[in-house]
């Protein structure tokens, strides 16, 4: 026969459960809202169908989530960092920033019209990634900004970039190139083309950050 627990690890254990909880709530809260935006759509989906695919209440979501936009804001950007975070074994594959930047274009440009990533289209057909383009275009940005920080680290450390550059001014550079190769189409690329795309980024995108280019704009 077990022993009846104690005051004190009764109360140790309650103290984890309301430690667990703050951040358990929301993240299913968010789950559920991803889920409701993907099969309403973002204009469509409600609080309510948020509580209820939750399984809380509509006053528990808005204590976590003041509004409908906060919720979405915080889904998009979950969604954004989830998105950036997933090609980060393809670039890390590669040893050079100029091909990890290539790396990611092809990341980019493999799912742009892909079902990889659940959609938030209501079944309109848009993929997550063009949803994020549209929707929260500037969390976007800014999760790859601070996603290539080390890589630069690294590539200043190699000798590829120059030591004195802006990294996170580097980083966006980087990132508004990639997201052109998305949205705009090419007059001298295959963009569907893998090795196309590779090639174009290899050769060209990360030249401005290598040490003979600082060189040759101070002459």
């Amino acid at each position: 026969m077990s022993k009846p627990a104690t005051k004190a690890a009764t109360g140790s254990r309650l103290a984890i459960v309301r430690q667990l909880r703050p951040r358990a709530t929301p993240d299913r809260i968010l789950d559920a809202a991803e889920q409701c935006l993907g099969r309403l759509g973002m204009q469509r989906a409600s609080m309510g169908d948020v509580a209820t695919k939750a399984g809380m209440s509509r006053g528990s979501v808005y204590f976590h989530f003041p509004d409908r936009e906060a919720l979405v804001r915080a889904v998009l950007a979950r969604a954004a960092e989830r998105f950036v975070r997933s090609s980060e074994k393809a670039v890390r594959a590669r040893r050079t920033l100029a091909t990890q930047v290539a790396e990611a274009a092809v990341f980019i440009r493999q799912n742009l019209h892909g079902d990889k990533f659940q959609k938030m289209s209501g079944g309109q057909g848009d993929t997550l990634l063009a949803t994020l383009l549209t929707a929260n275009l500037e969390g976007m940005v800014a999760s790859w900004v601070d996603f290539w920080q080390p890589f630069l680290a690294e590539a200043a450390a190699r000798g590829e970039i120059r030591p004195d550059l802006d990294r996170r001014e580097a980083a966006e550079w980087i990132v508004r190139i990639m997201l052109s190769l998305a949205v705009m189409p090419s007059a001298v690329v295959d963009l569907d083309d893998v090795s196309a795309v590779r090639g174009f980024v290899s050769r060209h995108i990360v030249q401005g950050l290598a040490p003979s280019a600082g060189n040759k704009q101070r002459k």
